[in-house]
């Protein structure tokens, strides 16, 4: 079998790819060197900006099978049949660090699924954790600004990570999580993953539930000690995408369960907190969980950049009978997400194989043209607006999901207290859930940070709120952080 021909990118055959063209041996090098000249000028341009959040990531391919009816509950097409398998790219992250970070750190996972489904993409962006640090997004800049690298110093500053956080109490259930022996997984076939924020689903009568998922790994909660993932970090700082890059190589294929809280909708504005805050979660004796359905990863992608690093998702990517709800989050994310894609990757991201819908043939089926790396012509006799007389795409007067109902004046309005509204209880449940041994490592891995703040004021408003949570948390931190501080 011959080989194929080297060519430049215009497809001419190269002559010489170990030797630059020179003005004689020896000589300086010619400017009419296109081969040079394009190779190095495709090099310079080989990285795009990478993500403000979430940089370092993994992915795969595979499939989510659904294994219990929920027609009562929505009529989205990829869940509406026991057996029936969706496509999927499910991508795991980091969220501070950069993209040469390292794996193996105490920070949340990124968990974000997308279902090829056969009405359109439907991308599900979630956590490891069910909850998260704020729960209006006008703080999200700051709160990410407060966690990565400091304009002076470069590096991430505990003055700057708690300083933030004594001012947003309602992060105290959130950094319990993290503090915790979930805050730094083994790999990521071994956490689970969570839509965290609220959704809504509709069945085939109208009816509206609000929903939150939950992905509940097969192979077991694993999870690294600070000592571990210190030592772990230093050896191979790639280890969660070695892992499970070569676990699904070698046929071992990670998998989850999905199980999701269903709310009537009715039951929303009465719930004794407010369902959408995204610092909270639903106690399951309110509302169980239910069985959807299995998620499998089986194929490792042939090229990350393209792939991986080209993956996006947006949480505005919904299907028929999926839909938001009012939480603020994630209404704030509806936007960001796509926003930050159409920077990163251009107007046509959407067009790209990874991001592309596998239910139209040929892509969209929509009116959008032109743009960097426009691929979608559609051919010479369509025509780019509507209503049109040429057979284009029209629109189906179906709406995805049920309405939301709005009421009162517009303006910075802080959220409706509901009658258990509460920025510390379900921090304090969460402390007095675990074991005496899981108590230790939790205060210690607090205290280790918040020692480290130069300001006494910060500290103390960050132990005011432990002591919210439980008094007994609030004076052993205060205690261990006084001992650091002694030494």
């Amino acid at each position: 079998m011959s080989q194929r021909v080297l060519t430049t990118e215009s497809g001419a055959p190269v002559a010489d790819n170990q030797n630059s063209a020179t003005a004689g041996v020896g000589g300086p090098l010619l400017l009419q060197d296109q081969h040079l000249l394009e190779k190095l000028a495709r090099f310079n341009r080989e990285r795009i900006p990478e993500r403000v959040v979430h940089a370092r990531g993994s992915g795969a391919y595979g499939h989510f099978e659904v294994t219990d009816d929920v027609t009562d509950y929505t009529h989205a097409d990829f869940l509406n049949t026991v057996g029936k398998r969706t496509e999927v790219f499910v991508r795991f992250s980091t969220v501070a660090d950069n993209l040469g970070g390292a794996d193996a750190v105490r920070d949340p996972r990124g968990f974000a699924v997308k279902f090829y489904t056969q009405e359109g993409n439907y991308d599900l962006v979630g956590n490891n954790t069910p909850v998260f640090f704020i729960k209006d997004p006008i703080k999200f800049p700051d709160f990410i600004h407060s966690q990565k690298r400091d304009p002076f110093t470069g590096k991430q500053e505990p003055d700057n990570v708690w300083d933030f956080w004594a001012h947003s109490p309602e992060a105290t259930h959130q950094v319990t999580w993290l503090m915790g022996d979930r805050g730094i997984p083994a790999s990521y076939r071994h956490m689970n993953g969570y839509g965290s924020h609220t959704y809504q689903w509709t069945n085939s009568r109208g009816e509206a539930y609000f929903v939150k998922y939950h992905f509940k790994t097969n192979q077991g909660i694993r999870c690294l000690s600070t000592e571990q993932a210190q030592e772990i970090a230093g050896k191979d700082p790639n280890s969660h995408q070695t892992d499970l890059l070569q676990a699904i190589e070698r046929g071992v294929h990670p998998s989850w369960t999905l199980y999701v809280q269903l709310m009537p909708a009715a039951e929303a504005a009465d719930y004794r907190f407010n369902p959408f805050d995204l610092t909270k979660v639903w106690p399951h004796k309110d509302y169980p969980l239910k069985r959807v359905g299995r998620l499998v990863l089986d194929r490792n992608p042939d090229n990350v950049f393209a792939e991986v690093e080209q993956a996006a998702f947006s949480p505005n990517n919904f299907v028929p009978g999926i839909g938001p709800s009012p939480d603020k989050m994630l209404q704030g994310r509806l936007f960001a997400y796509a926003d930050a894609h159409r920077y990163r990757l251009g107007v046509n991201h959407t067009q790209l194989a990874v991001n592309a819908p596998k239910a139209v043939p040929g892509g969209a089926a929509n009116y959008g043209r032109d743009g960097l790396m426009a691929s979608n012509s559609q051919g010479r006799y369509a025509k780019n607006y509507e209503p049109n007389s040429y057979d284009g795409p029209v629109e189906t007067g179906r709406p995805l999901s049920a309405p939301l109902p709005v009421s009162g004046h517009t303006g910075t309005h802080a959220a409706p207290q509901h009658t258990k509204d509460d920025d510390f209880f379900q921090a304090g449940e969460l402390y007095r859930l675990m074991t005496e041994e899981e108590k230790r490592r939790l205060i210690a891995n607090i205290a280790g940070g918040l020692s480290q703040v130069s300001r006494d004021d910060v500290i103390e408003k960050n132990l005011a709120h432990f002591h919210a949570a439980d008094t007994e948390y609030g004076k052993r931190v205060e205690e261990a952080v006084r001992a650091l501080r002694e030494d």
